[in-house]
């Protein structure tokens, strides 16, 4: 009864022995998150089916973080909505225009445990899949049917281990190793596929650099990206959640491709326009840059906000440069105000906002112009991504944006 990691999750939450690839199975959800954008719409489906209450308050999760605070008067509407939908419906886990990115929020508050399926109105919720979790992003239409009943059919997906070995340049980051992969397997190569991340190089990484492979697996169609969990998620969620939790490991002699990564000789890289998989060396591309946005569910953790802390110490961003910061969360934004690194983006010249999801989907604040160019940490830079459809976004690691708002222009960090 040889199994994967997502294999295992599945059949347990399915009630079942042994499942297979290819397989439809009905699972139990542990998680449904819902957030201020696309929640409305999976409410009025719910709304339209009539159960009256959701199937279970303690395991819904609404955090407000797209549109934070409210940037028009849709999104005001929207909000209104949401919070009264989530005191009608006495929701345990509501977290307001204050909280944060919904994908920072929900594992730090202790609502991501590893062996449990959880869903999300968002493509990225596959970013828990870094704690064990099998995690992937739902329709609004799908999440109305969780709300009434906590159950939803999956087909299970099919298994890609990238086994990742190899210690790091000094420059080099979980950014530039997660987007050298979607570079090699492109936009569609691992298309419905459970992406496993293994090896050396992901055993020494922390949960922030894991989570960073988990965010992006969906921009190579990805169903699912997945760590399995280990010491440092035991730590990670000690203090975090108190509920027990299972740990599943794929089966040595389970079935599934494995991919062979050596990040050894890897240098930064950065995904050019129009697409994630348009990866180049970072040294290749030489670009004015109009706007650097440091922040998102991909990068805006507290180990990316040191690094570019770091280098912009001391530093004044370039002139016909401007840059953002956004913490991803208010637990990120209080840690840099006790380490002082607010000051260090301020006194650059960086404007620093509230934790929300900022440019990122170009709904919100920070949005380009025509013409205009932004390198972001995050992870989509589709034309008209970030704001007006004849801007560009460029992707890069922390490291690399920091250097690249103090030159102006995509660059390294210096040694």
């Amino acid at each position: 009864m040889s199994m994967t990691m997502s294999e295992k999750i599945l059949a347990k939450a399915s009630g079942k022995d042994k499942v297979e690839a290819g397989e439809i199975v009905m699972a139990n959800i542990d998680i449904a998150m819902i957030h201020d954008l696309t929640g409305p719409l999976a409410v009025e489906g719910f709304e339209e089916i009539g159960t009256g209450k959701v199937w279970d308050k303690d395991k819904v999760v609404i955090p407000f973080d797209h549109q934070v605070p409210a940037d028009s008067i849709t999104a005001a509407n929207n909000h209104i909505f949401m919070r009264k939908f989530a005191k009608e419906q006495n929701i345990t886990n509501f977290y307001d225009v204050n909280q944060g990115v919904c994908h920072q929020v929900l594992p730090e508050m202790g609502h991501i445990r590893p062996g449990e399926v959880v869903v999300g109105c968002d493509s990225h919720t596959c970013t828990h899949g870094a704690l064990g979790a099998f995690a992937t992003g739902i329709g609004s239409t799908d999440m109305s049917m969780v709300l009434s009943t906590g159950k939803l059919w999956f087909k299970v997906p099919e298994t890609i281990r990238f086994n990742i070995t190899g210690d790091l340049k000094e420059n080099t980051s979980a950014k530039d190793v997660i987007l050298h992969i979607i570079g090699k397997m492109r936009a569609d190569g691992a298309t419905y596929k459970a992406c496993e991340f293994v090896g050396d190089t992901i055993e020494n990484m922390s949960i922030s650099d894991r989570m960073v492979f988990s965010n992006m697996t969906v921009e190579m169609g990805g169903k699912v990206g997945l760590c399995e969990a280990d010491e440092k998620t035991k730590e990670y969620l000690n203090g975090r959640t108190d509920k027990p939790y299972e740990i599943f490991k794929t089966d040595k002699d389970a079935n599934y491709e494995t991919v062979d990564i050596d990040v050894s000789d890897l240098d930064p890289q950065i995904a050019c326009p129009n697409h994630v998989d348009n990866v180049k060396d970072a040294s290749e591309v030489s670009k004015h840059v109009d706007q650097v946005f440091l922040g998102s569910c991909t990068n805006g953790r507290i180990e990316d906000m040191r690094d570019a802390a770091e280098i912009l110490k001391g530093h004044k961003i370039a002139k016909g440069t401007r840059m953002l910061v956004i913490p991803a969360s208010r637990e990120v934004y209080s840690k840099c105000l006790d380490e002082g690194l607010i000051k260090i983006f301020v006194d650059a010249g960086a404007l620093v906002t509230n934790p929300c999801c900022g440019p990122c989907l170009g709904g919100h604040v920070g949005l380009i112009g025509p013409g205009e160019v932004s390198l972001s940490t995050s992870n989509r830079n589709f034309k008209g991504r970030q704001g007006s459809p004849d801007g560009e976004v460029y992707l890069s690691s922390a490291k690399v944006a920091a250097a690249s708002a103090i030159k102006g222009e995509i660059s390294l960090p210096d040694n």
